[in-house]
Formats: structure tokens, C-alpha cells, sequence
């Protein structure tokens, strides 16, 4: 594959491929509402910190995107509501004209068909490197572990801490960024909120959500809590606070 690599601010046009690109995130994830303070305004506000994968034999294709975002941190703990916490932050911090003081991954996605490829791993240290060449000093990233869905009932702090004989994560993703130079620093216990009806629920999973209980969804990383009661259901997912240092 003949990999090119741009920022959206570079390559606009692309901007329609972002979001017709095929991917593997399951449906419910797609109804944080936090992301709608990032997303529907990414190619004019956040161009320089969105990177886009094309594959020169296929013009025009997008094969992968990576989203980061700059926010005020404002000392050094990384707040515990992670993904959600970064937007609301970046939000607040453009609408006031704060300068950010830290930069943070949002998402890798890479198309199914070319997934298993080392592409996240590439496109992981283009975003370190982009991170670097705006100016900031570290990555951070809300981790969302890809084989803790596996593992509902685990605490995440416990699923994070497993390692290998050679010392490194056993979970995939966390190994990608432990390679690269990651330093996981804590969890983040809320990082995604996703809140809905038992009706939405059912559209999103397939599943039946009758009774009041936590139910285990396929991708969730950890139960979902359902309210039959009061008909509605509430995801809470814990994501992994990596540090990747750039100088």
C-alpha cells in the first residue's frame, strides 16, 4: 500500500470520505453526545488536528482518519471523565478563547478490510507527530482497550494491568501504544456517557432490554445498566489515560 497521510486542512476535499468510510465502531457508540461538539465542526475548526489516510493507488479512498483535539488541562491530573471531559473542555476553552495547553487523541479508525495491517500503529505515530509539530510537548489519549469487550465484567483497572511474559500489555491496542512510547497514567472511569430510551436501545443492540439489570452488550466494554422501570438505559464506559511524551 502506498500510504499518504494528510491533515484535512491540507486535503479539504476529502472531508465527504471521512464520514462515507466504512467502519467497525458498533452503533450505540455513535450516540455519545458529546461527539456532536467535535465532529459537525472538524473541518473548520479543527482541520490542523484531523489526519486522513489515503492509499495513492486508490485516489481519492480514504483507508483510515485520526481525530485529535486541543483543550485546557489546566495542571497535570487527567480528569476522570476522559473522551466526554476533552470535548467539553476543548468546547469551553475555544468559545472563551483560552489557548490550549494539551492536546488529546479522539479516535484511530482504520477501514475494516485493511484493519490487522499495523495501520493503527502508523497512524497513531502520525498523530504524535502532528501533536509535536503544533507545538505540544505529549499526547494524551483516553484509551478505549479493543479487546476489553471481551472481558465485560472485569474492572477495567484490572483488564489494563494484565501483562504479557515480555512485560507488555495483553490487550492489543494498549501494546500499539505502549510501543510507541504510551505510558498509561490512570483510569478514567466515565470516559463515554450514552444515555437512552429501552426503545433506542433495542435499535442500537437488537437486544431486548426488559428487564432492569445490567445487561452485556456486544462491543460494550462493560455492561449496560437498563431501567425497565423508568425506560431508559445508561452505558458508562472506563477508558485507559495514556501519556505519549514528544520530546
Amino acid at each position: 500500500m502506498d500510504l499518504q497521510i494528510t491533515t484535512l486542512a491540507e486535503r479539504p476535499e476529502l472531508e465527504p470520505q471521512l464520514w462515507s468510510t466504512p467502519d467497525s465502531w458498533p452503533a450505540f457508540m455513535k450516540q455519545d453526545p458529546a461527539a456532536n461538539l467535535f465532529y459537525p465542526i472538524v473541518g473548520t475548526q479543527y482541520a490542523e488536528f484531523a489526519l486522513v489516510a489515503t492509499d495513492r493507488t486508490e485516489p481519492g479512498a480514504v483507508v483510515a482518519r485520526a481525530f485529535s483535539v486541543p483543550f485546557v488541562l489546566g495542571g497535570d491530573e487527567l480528569p476522570d471523565d476522559g473522551w466526554d471531559g476533552v470535548l467539553w473542555r476543548a468546547t469551553a476553552a475555544r468559545r472563551r478563547g483560552n489557548s490550549p495547553d494539551a492536546v488529546s487523541a479522539l479516535e484511530i479508525t482504520i477501514r475494516p478490510d485493511l484493519q490487522g495491517k499495523g495501520l493503527s500503529a502508523v497512524m497513531l505515530d502520525a498523530l504524535r507527530t502532528q501533536a509535536a509539530r503544533l507545538g505540544f510537548s505529549e499526547l494524551l489519549a483516553p484509551v478505549r482497550p479493543n479487546r476489553k469487550h471481551l472481558e465485560p465484567r472485569t474492572a477495567m483497572a484490572d483488564y489494563a494491568a494484565l501483562r504479557r511474559e515480555d512485560g507488555l500489555p495483553v490487550d492489543p491496542w494498549l501494546r500499539v501504544h505502549a510501543r510507541a512510547g504510551g505510558v498509561i497514567d490512570k483510569i478514567a472511569p466515565r470516559s463515554m456517557v450514552v444515555a437512552g430510551t429501552l426503545e433506542e436501545w433495542r435499535d442500537w443492540t437488537g437486544l431486548p432490554f426488559q428487564q432492569t439489570g445490567d445487561v452485556e452488550v456486544p462491543g460494550a466494554l462493560v455492561p449496560v445498566h437498563c431501567n425497565a422501570d423508568h425506560g431508559y438505559a445508561v452505558y458508562v464506559e472506563p477508558n485507559v489515560w495514556v501519556r505519549h511524551s514528544l520530546r
